[in-house]
């Protein structure tokens, strides 16, 4: 299974932010869309960055309630892993597990094509496991 599969069940549609929009702004998206990272983006598809939830918090933490009037670029993951269409569901566990990140924005010839959530990511193991549990099942009734 690869991430071109995820995203053809999921979609390729991605919110942004620009990276000069406040950490409340970030903070009312998230919350409106149910999501956990937004990717950040000054135009173009492409990624300037990446803010998460857990950035929130460690910025509130670190800073107080001023925080949220400060800009995205002050808190966002700049560095940010990325991954591409070709690779499989073992790639992005790795990856995301060395990283100790949920979410991996997809490029496509350096432009934003969708974005991986740790939640897609177990969605299809699931299925996969429950797909080769009902083949073996299948193959021990007729064998």
């Amino acid at each position: 299974m690869t991430v071109s599969v995820i995203l053809s069940i999921k979609g390729h549609s991605v919110v942004t932010v620009d990276p000069g929009d406040t950490i409340e702004s970030v903070a009312q998206l998230l919350s409106e869309k149910k999501i956990g990272a937004l990717i950040a983006s000054s135009g173009g598809g492409k990624v300037d960055g990446i803010i998460s939830e857990r950035d929130l918090v460690r910025a509130i933490a670190r800073n107080g309630g001023a925080a949220l009037l400060r800009p995205v670029t002050d808190f966002m993951t700049r560095d940010v892993v990325t991954c591409n269409a070709e690779e499989s569901i073992a790639d992005l566990m790795e990856k995301m597990t060395i990283g100790k990140f949920r979410h991996l924005p997809v490029v496509k010839d350096g432009i934003l094509d969708g974005i991986i959530s740790i939640g897609d990511v177990v969605k299809q193991r699931i299925a996969e496991t429950e797909f080769e549990a009902n083949a073996m099942r299948e193959y021990i009734a007729t064998g």
